[in-house]
């Protein structure tokens, strides 16, 4: 199983030492580096940034979201970034939530399933050159059929440096799995467990049934945390406010993906007691309420000896790839234990 670094969301500003920690995983072998977006910094700066200063590891987004930049502008910044880095790039999706689309972007939300279709589909096109791009789709329409009708069909003016960028696609539910399995390159899961392995490998199994042909590799990249500590309690306590935040506050009452996640595990009614207190703004009880053997369900967590032994379930599960986060220290203490 390969290891890719994952920079995660900004807070208040770039996180420290980055560059340096990108270096360390780059030395210390791991195969991947990701950044992520939601309505602060941007995914694609930083990783050209501090990509630049790499030759190795592949440069990927976990995630880019599709409501922040029309396809074809997507397109372009895939292509130029795979110039830059050498073909190292793969190009990170995922539609977001209504919060976030709607309340930050001002772009419709429904029907998130058809527009990923489209949105993969003309970046495909862009990034294949082989004609102008057209779409007529119900969410892209490519020349746009409501303008001034001068539009016309374009090719990028940019060569390609690979006629074919990865997509990877961020997904939670069963039917954006299988689409990912169906149209992408590679699934990006959050909050995956290895309890969880055969409803995904049913999912992923559902959309690679609606190819024309099985794609020759398919990467399941999954963030996981990864706390190397002698106490299992101390280590599961540095998580829970980061599940508390994703299970109780991000997302509406009734359209949360994120908890829909651990009611399909088996804790639904740690979810439903987790986002009752959240969105009662009471956040210490929100995470109190998150029992440790749900951060071990989706975590490596506890001593070096416990989380070797619980590393055969993931080795064993559908994923490729096990994204970490941390400093560089946290990176060379992971490799060790992991390798």
């Amino acid at each position: 199983m390969k290891l890719g670094y994952h920079l995660g969301y900004w807070s208040s500003g770039p996180p420290a030492h980055a560059a340096e920690t990108i270096r360390t995983a780059e030395e210390l072998g791991f195969d991947s580096v990701w950044t992520a977006e939601g309505y602060g910094s941007d995914a694609l700066t930083p990783l050209a940034w501090w990509g630049s200063a790499t030759s190795r590891v592949t440069l990927g987004t976990n995630i880019v979201q599709m409501s922040a930049r029309t396809p074809t502008a997507t397109a372009m910044a895939a292509m130029t970034l795979d110039h830059l880095s050498g073909g190292r790039f793969v190009l990170g999706l995922g539609a977001s939530g209504p919060q976030v689309v709607e309340g930050w972007y001002g772009m419709p939300y429904p029907k998130p399933l058809a527009r990923t279709r489209e949105y993969v589909d003309i970046i495909r096109k862009v990034v294949a050159r082989a004609e102008p791009v057209t779409h007529d789709g119900a969410h892209y329409q490519l020349p746009l059929d409501s303008g001034t009708g001068l539009g016309k069909p374009l090719k990028p003016t940019v060569h390609p440096l690979r006629e074919h960028i990865p997509i990877y696609l961020a997904a939670e539910g069963p039917k954006n799995v299988a689409l990912s399995a169906e149209i992408g390159d590679g699934w990006l899961p959050l909050f995956f467990s290895p309890r969880s392995d055969g409803f995904y490998r049913a999912a992923l199994d559902e959309g690679f049934a609606r190819r024309a042909q099985p794609p020759a590799s398919f990467e399941v990249a999954a963030s996981v945390p990864v706390i190397v500590h002698d106490d299992v309690e101390a280590a599961a306590d540095l998580i829970k406010p980061s599940l508390a935040l994703y299970i109780g506050g991000m997302g509406a009452r009734n359209v949360n993906f994120h908890r829909d996640v651990f009611a399909r595990m088996g804790y639904e009614e740690v979810a439903d007691r987790v986002q009752e207190l959240y969105l009662a703004g009471r956040k210490d009880e929100a995470t109190a309420a998150i029992p440790t053997r749900l951060v071990e369900d989706t975590s490596l967590i506890g001593p070096p000896a416990k989380i070797r032994d619980e590393l055969a379930a993931w080795e064993e599960s559908v994923v490729t790839t096990l994204l970490v986060r941390g400093d560089a220290a946290t990176l060379r203490t992971v490799a060790d234990v992991l390798s």
